[in-house]
């Protein structure tokens, strides 16, 4: 009797945490769609239900898709698509070939564990750190306000963390595969290519999406190596600060544009996602 009644309350505070995790995750969006779709004249409105006594209003997305800040909106899109799409796939070539040395080779010079904790290190300098260098360097090269500038430094910031996970994920194969293909007359280019990559597929999915939710949502470098012609979404967002005061109607209808794209691609790949993350969390 009694382990049903403790049953029943664990029942009972998990659906709770549940409930309360759930409204904790929807009401951002609920809050957002609701506010993109009032009148401005309504964002600050007094009634007893603000989120359902109000009137339907298309405004904020004539606005912001509009011809005044359409094009602007599109290319703020297409910059964040672009650069958070090359910059994860360049981040995942380099950081596989380098998890994947890590994990199989001895190297002499320096202890494995020494650069791996070198390359971390590098992840743990704040953004602005490195920020001005990076636009000096830019600058020089005339790079500024280019894509390349802006890949070359979400590839830089996003790689110490995509060759650790990598790191992990090679460790965890069996080694006793690789080694029989070494033995059948692959060389260790072509066990990585035909064994190791395959088998860490749902690893590599998983370092993909993370490094693309990071660079869509950088800011920092964005604001610094760009003025106008590479502006991201969460610029363009940001620019929703006027004089006035925030327009939340604009920042809402933004906001929703802004994360769909990667909402989309997590949900394809939640598969990938939920067993990359969790590859090697039981250990036998």
């Amino acid at each position: 009797m009694k382990s049903k009644k403790k049953v029943s309350g664990f029942l009972i505070f998990t659906w709770i945490f549940l409930l309360l995790f759930t409204f904790w995750t929807l009401f951002p969006f609920f809050w957002g769609i609701i506010t993109s779709i009032k009148s401005p004249g309504e964002q600050y409105s007094t009634a007893f239900l603000p989120h359902f006594q109000f009137k339907p209003s298309s405004y904020a997305w004539q606005v912001v898709l509009g011809q005044a800040e359409g094009e602007r909106t599109k290319q703020g899109l297409r910059n964040s698509v672009l650069i958070s799409s090359l910059s994860s796939l360049l981040v995942l070539f380099m950081g596989a070939l380098a998890g994947y040395s890590l994990a199989r080779f001895r190297f002499h010079r320096w202890k494995n564990k020494d650069i791996a904790v070198w390359i971390l290190s590098n992840r743990m300098f704040p953004p602005i750190a490195v920020a001005i260098p990076f636009f000096l360097i830019m600058r020089t090269l005339r790079l500024l306000d280019t894509l390349p500038a802006i890949i070359m430094a979400h590839v830089v910031y996003n790689l110490p963390l995509a060759i650790w996970l990598m790191i992990d994920f090679f460790r965890e194969l069996p080694e006793e595969i690789e080694e029989a293909a070494l033995i059948d007359g692959c060389s260790s280019f072509q066990a990585f290519l035909r064994i190791a990559l395959p088998l860490s597929l749902p690893g590599i999915i998983a370092v993909y999406i993370l490094c693309f939710i990071f660079s869509w949502n950088e800011f920092l470098f964005v604001v610094t190596l760009s003025y106008r012609k590479t502006m991201t979404m969460p610029v363009i967002i940001a620019g929703a600060l006027t004089v006035r005061g925030l327009d939340f109607w604009k920042v809402s209808a933004l906001s929703l544009l802004a994360v769909t794209p990667p909402v989309i691609l997590a949900a394809l790949t939640s598969r990938y996602l939920i067993r990359g993350l969790t590859l090697g969390a039981v250990k036998e």
